[in-house]
């Protein structure tokens, strides 16, 4: 009897090892699981971050920038995280020319002739590799430079340069504003939560504090753009109006 009482004690300890080994060893592959998705979780194309005040910020994570011309990305081009409108359009045309663009820009690696534009006070160009510039006054040397090594380049009025304000009062009335910025060594496009007078705007970009800012066209039709989030969704900031079929070139962000 006390035999047969020692084997059931037995197996039972034995039964309840074994059980609580299963329950570790499951509990462990979930906490694996769980690790490797998280750790498998790509970044998100575009960081939007609308916790300045007044201002939102978009930080895509990118591979390329160009300047597209002509027609707007599609989006159904899944390469493509973010696209705005760039340089200033000179005149509203109905066919599209590179010399109704506001001033010489480099787009795919090439140069092309743009309108004159006295407010065009500096340019940004991106090297076709991960070097960036924000050039403040004559930008002709860095379009050149910039062609040669098949990147993309623009013309626009210099906002903030090395973190200091440059405030051009050619800005009037009420809108939405748009710059792109250098903010802690990365690239974001900075966009005024509401319609805000031009001051107002600049003094939101100071406190936003980023090293360089550069106009980005703006107004009724030239505001429309779109961003791409983790799940492949395009967001649009500003919806199409009547002039964005006028607009000429886009600054675009591919993954």
């Amino acid at each position: 009897m006390k035999k047969a009482l020692h084997i059931i004690i037995s197996i039972t300890m034995l039964a309840a090892v074994l059980l609580s080994l299963c329950h570790c060893t499951s509990k462990s592959s979930e906490q694996t699981m769980a690790n490797s998705d998280t750790i498998s979780q790509p970044p998100a194309p575009v960081a939007v971050d609308s916790t300045f005040d007044g201002l939102i910020a978009y930080f895509p994570q990118y591979s390329r920038i160009d300047l597209v011309c002509g027609q707007m990305p599609s989006q159904q081009d899944d390469s493509i995280v973010f696209c705005a409108e760039a340089a200033f359009t000179h005149e509203l045309l109905d066919e599209f020319a590179h010399s109704n663009i506001d001033g010489d820009h480099v787009s795919g690696g090439k140069r092309y002739k743009g309108a004159k534009c006295q407010d065009n006070s500096g340019a940004f160009a991106w090297f076709g590799d991960t070097t960036w510039e924000f050039v403040h006054g004559d930008y002709n040397e860095l379009l050149d430079s910039v062609a040669q090594a098949g990147g993309m380049g623009f013309g626009q009025a210099i906002i903030i340069y090395g973190g200091q304000s440059i405030r051009p009062l050619w800005r009037e009335g009420v809108n939405h504003y748009r710059a792109l910025c250098e903010k802690d060594g990365r690239l974001c496009i900075v966009d005024s939560r509401d319609k805000v007078e031009y001051e107002r705007f600049v003094d939101l970009l100071d406190q936003f504090a980023p090293t360089h800012a550069l106009y980005l066209d703006m107004g009724a039709g030239w505001n429309h753009s779109w961003w791409r989030d983790g799940s492949g969704q395009v967001h649009e900031i500003h919806p199409v109006a009547d002039k964005s079929r006028y607009c000429t070139n886009w600054i675009t962000f591919y993954k």
